[in-house]
């Protein structure tokens, strides 16, 4: 299905993955509206630095507003709803925001696409939320498990989400990526935490090393949000987006320094660590579900995504912090 004309709103616009999937988006000839979060400097945060921009209508809002997103959501024909709060530690220190911007947020964007009658909108879920694997590979009916405030928000969103398909009828489709990663993401993430305090010559200091991740280049993920977005078969269906393949954090800094061809100095910093009961200790995605309902599939392995992350970090180190550790 072509894109071309097709106009669609992304919310979380300013955002990592939500950047990337609106440059995807406008390339394919959509009418994009991005809808970015409103701050006294007049920031477009990721699209200020994407000459795309200038191909999107771009709205300052708030999802925790419903004026706001009424109106982001006005006359489009899908809405793809990635604005969220994601950082987990900061969930510790402020769950109260994670509520509104997740939980409340998400409400005003359902109601918003029902009243407006859209063709499809495209939910943002989180792996998060199952926990700790308690089987794996982790398919969709895994039990889900708030341990942060962080994913306890993100499975009420989800479950909302699930209840405006079934009350309602709205043609929602959730997406639950794993572990994303690619350039202009955060260093609350630890990939660009590995990377840019190994540029900067610095010890690699991180949190719990034995943690296992599924790793999936942003690329990737975009992907799945636009299969989701066309195939029929995922109305009212949670799907996931992940890789299929594990690895734990400390194996991950290896194979990075390797990538970067250094040895990389580990060492573990106690202010990094998560309380041990929220430690989400092993992720490991069943993707078969997205091969059969969207005709998904990872395109780029870790490592292709890992050259690509490390050549643009290193082309933008001047936007981080090395010694800084963002919570």
């Amino acid at each position: 299905m072509s894109w071309r004309g097709r106009k669609v709103l992304v919310t979380g616009a300013g955002g990592f993955i939500g950047s990337h999937l609106a440059e995807r988006l406008a390339e394919e000839g959509a009418r994009v509206r991005a809808l970015v979060h409103y701050n006294a400097l007049g920031s477009w945060a990721w699209l200020d630095h994407t000459a795309l921009a200038g191909e999107m209508e771009v709205l300052a809002g708030d999802v925790r507003d419903p004026g706001s997103v009424a109106q982001a959501v006005e006359g489009v024909e899908v809405v793809f709803h990635l604005a969220a709060l994601i950082a987990i530690p900061y969930s510790y220190q402020a769950p109260a925001s994670y509520v509104a911007t997740n939980i409340q947020g998400t409400l005003n964007v359902l109601q918003a696409a029902r009243q407006a009658g859209v063709a499809r909108l495209v939910h943002t879920s989180t792996s998060e939320v199952y926990g700790t694997a308690q089987r794996v590979p982790i398919a969709e009916d895994h039990p889900l498990v708030g341990q942060s405030p962080y994913s306890a928000t993100k499975i009420a969103a989800d479950k909302l989400a699930e209840s405006f398909h079934l009350s309602f009828g709205l043609p929602v489709v959730t997406v639950r990526p794993f572990n994303t990663f690619g350039p202009r993401q955060s260093a609350r993430a630890v990939i660009p935490t590995i990377i840019t305090q190994a540029l900067a010559g610095q010890p690699v200091r991180l949190g719990n090393l034995n943690p296992t991740r599924d790793l999936n280049y942003v690329a990737n993920t975009v992907d799945g949000f636009l299969a989701a977005a066309q195939a029929e078969r995922a109305l009212g269906r949670t799907v996931n987006l992940g890789s299929g393949r594990e690895i734990s954090i400390g194996d991950l800094a290896l194979l990075i320094g390797r990538l970067m061809g250094r040895d990389l100095g580990l060492e573990q910093d106690a202010g990094r660590l998560r309380p041990a009961a929220s430690e989400v200790e092993r992720l490991l995605a069943d993707n078969r579900l997205a091969d059969q309902l969207l005709g998904w599939r990872p395109r780029l392995s870790l490592e292709e995504g890992l050259e690509k992350t490390i050549t643009w970090l290193r082309q933008n180190m001047q936007r981080y912090r090395p010694g800084v550790y963002a919570v």
